[in-house]
């Protein structure tokens, strides 16, 4: 689940598009996905093509922060949330299991900011996504 599949810039990914690569972990895609519109109605999804990648990603957003990164990988996807070093504590403090909170301390640093990434394989990986997105909406 490493390379992204939607590389080809003149195919928008539509549902179809990317349930066929996702196949098997739809359910938890549609899961996920209800939970950020019933959950979250602000959040605003838009899929755009990076050059620099040479594919699609889906960027999440409310207002004008960036709440989350998706991309697509043949038989999976994954979200990718920054967080700056103040949300350390907030992080450390935070329900998500040790394994992502290992991914914030000694992950690359960005700058400034450090990134936890949540690949979705199961039902777990929907509620850890869950816990990082009021994690995410929370830092200033």
């Amino acid at each position: 689940m490493e390379n992204p599949v939607l590389s080809d810039k003149s195919k928008y990914p539509t549902d179809e598009i990317v349930y066929s690569h996702i196949g098997k972990v739809k359910p938890l895609w549609l899961a996920f996905f209800a939970h950020v519109e019933k959950e979250h109605p602000d959040i605003q999804k838009e899929w755009r093509y990076y050059n620099d990648g040479k594919s699609w990603l889906l960027k999440a957003t409310r207002k004008a922060k960036t709440v989350f990164w998706l991309s697509v990988s043949e038989g999976g996807f994954r979200t990718t949330f920054y967080f700056g070093g103040k949300a350390e504590p907030a992080i450390l403090a935070s329900g998500i299991p040790d394994e992502l909170k290992e991914q914030y301390t000694k992950g690359r640093r960005f700058g400034k900011i450090r990134a936890i990434t949540v690949s979705f394989r199961n039902k777990k990986d929907i509620e850890n996504a869950k816990k990082l997105i009021p994690l995410k909406l929370a830092c200033k």
